[in-house]
């Protein structure tokens, strides 16, 4: 028998995550109170059921599925709890195990059970695109609700907040790479050697000047995202008693694009630009 999801917020991430539920039976509802049109003609594109309060979305979900900015994810579970939730909560946020911890002592004060994701891999839509990664107690039914879906499921043993300590290890690469290739192609920009530069990297590093241009040509749609899980992936790091400034760098250099967020197709050297001039 299906499930009843509530699914907090179905961005592009959260709306291919629910789509993936329903594709296997389970009724996914969402509330639209204070969301964008964006949102709204995303959740009807994935037929998401529309119960327009966040009230009346906790109190008729069995499971509750939290997707938003990491930022945003220890408040949206207080907010949960408060409306009394004892059902699964998954938080598949991109969160430290700190943060995680919170967001789990938040809602099982109010007698839910906690369980630990972390979300690998661009929106569900394709056969073997994206992979959710489960910790601690429950995994197992959360796995179950998405079998034989786009979403691919991975129970972790390594701890009840292992899910988003992977999740933290595997970000720290793809998004702080990037943010060091778009801070040295500002660099090269900057100090009049970009053609220099380029030059040596077609001899030995042949794929980082394609990289390069579609991370700067990229960046700007996403960067405002990528701030608050710079921030999340320097704690997780200094938590462990590792340095966290590599991370705390690339939450800077992402925060110098974030006005670029609604810019329609800004060029190469615009984003460039941007970068230089925020100094």
């Amino acid at each position: 028998m299906g499930k009843t999801i509530g699914l907090l917020h179905p961005g592009a991430m959260g709306s291919s995550i629910g789509a993936a539920a329903r594709s296997r039976g389970h009724r996914v509802i969402w509330a639209s109170e204070g969301r964008s049109r964006q949102t709204v003609e995303r959740a009807d594109d994935d037929d998401l059921h529309d119960v327009t309060s966040l009230e009346v979305l906790v109190r008729s979900s069995d499971i509750v599925l939290s997707i938003c900015p990491p930022g945003a994810a220890f408040e949206l579970a207080t907010t949960v709890a408060s409306f009394g939730f004892d059902g699964l909560y998954l938080d598949a946020n991109a969160i430290s195990p700190l943060t995680a911890q919170r967001v789990a002592a938040a809602v099982r004060s109010a007698g839910a059970t906690y369980i630990d994701g972390g979300i690998v891999g661009p929106p569900a839509r394709e056969v073997g695109s994206t992979r959710l990664y489960l910790a601690g107690e429950a995994a197992a039914e959360i796995a179950a609700l998405f079998n034989g879906s786009l979403l691919e499921s991975f129970i972790l043993e390594s701890g009840e907040f292992a899910a988003s300590a992977l999740k933290m290890a595997y970000a720290s690469w793809t998004k702080g790479s990037a943010a060091l290739l778009l801070n040295i192609r500002a660099l090269a920009l900057a100090e009049g050697i970009e053609d220099a530069l380029l030059a040596e990297w077609r001899i030995s590093q042949p794929a980082l000047e394609e990289r390069s241009n579609q991370i700067v040509l990229g960046s700007p749609a996403k960067a405002w995202r990528f701030t608050g899980e710079m921030n999340e992936i320097a704690l997780t790091f200094e938590s462990a008693d590792l340095p966290g400034g590599f991370h705390r760098a690339a939450r800077e250099l992402y925060g110098r694009l974030s006005h670029l967020k609604d810019a329609e197709d800004p060029t190469f050297n615009e984003v460039i630009e941007a970068l230089i001039e925020a100094r």
